[in-house]
């Protein structure tokens, strides 16, 4: 099974592309773009991109955009927001009018036993840490979560199963207590809608995209 990590995305820019870093001589800009889902919640993803790739296009806060590339994470180290930084890496983009699309391809390796679990309302999903193999020796660990049946199928799977799947890129708005005080933080995860494992047999989540 090969690695697989493409992600397709139409929506809106949220906010202004700002300066992240720079890379052997090539500057690139983060910008957050907000994807509609079916029931009219919005996620919104942080996109990284190079500054020649934004030049061409005209940005405004509202604009419509399309982003092809792949998800990338890296540990934060700072201490400040979260551990894991989870963004978008744009291949391509374009302005396009259409349906907002939220679209992700993935293939990798488990890398910690997946965790089965009920919610308080009563619904059974399971959480997973995938691995995906990077060019130079390199890894991308992507949190992903599974429902109803699919997460117990999910559940069954130990460390080292490899398979892939297809969801969505989500974000998820939580509280957490730091130093005595309550601060508002995302969380990013992958939604799983339908999984493959190496042996070729096939799960469908009884979920629909919400």
């Amino acid at each position: 099974m090969q690695t697989n990590n493409i992600i397709f995305l139409r929506g809106r820019l949220a906010a202004t592309p700002a300066f992240s870093h720079s890379n052997h001589g090539v500057d690139y800009l983060v910008f957050p773009l907000t994807v509609r889902r079916l029931s009219g919640a919005e996620d919104r993803l942080n996109v990284v991109a190079a500054r020649e790739q934004l030049s061409s296009l005209s940005l405004e806060a509202g604009s419509p955009l399309t982003v092809r590339g792949e998800v990338r994470t890296f540990n934060n180290r700072s201490g400040v927001g979260s551990r894991l930084v989870v963004s978008v890496f744009a291949r391509e983009l374009s302005q396009e009018e259409g349906e907002d699309e939220n679209r992700l391809e993935l293939s990798g390796t488990l890398c910690k036993p997946p965790v089965l679990r009920t919610t308080p309302l009563g619904r059974t999903i399971c959480d997973m840490i995938l691995a995906i193999n990077r060019r130079y020796g390199r890894a991308d660990y992507l949190p992903c979560i599974a429902w109803g049946s699919l997460a117990y199928r999910c559940g069954s799977m130990g460390v080292g199963d490899r398979l892939s799947l297809e969801g969505r890129l989500q974000s998820r708005v939580y509280t957490k207590e730091i130093d005595g005080q309550l601060q508002e933080r995302t969380a990013f995860e992958v939604s799983v809608m339908s999984l493959t494992q190496e042996d070729g047999v096939d799960s469908q989540s009884p979920f629909g995209v919400s």
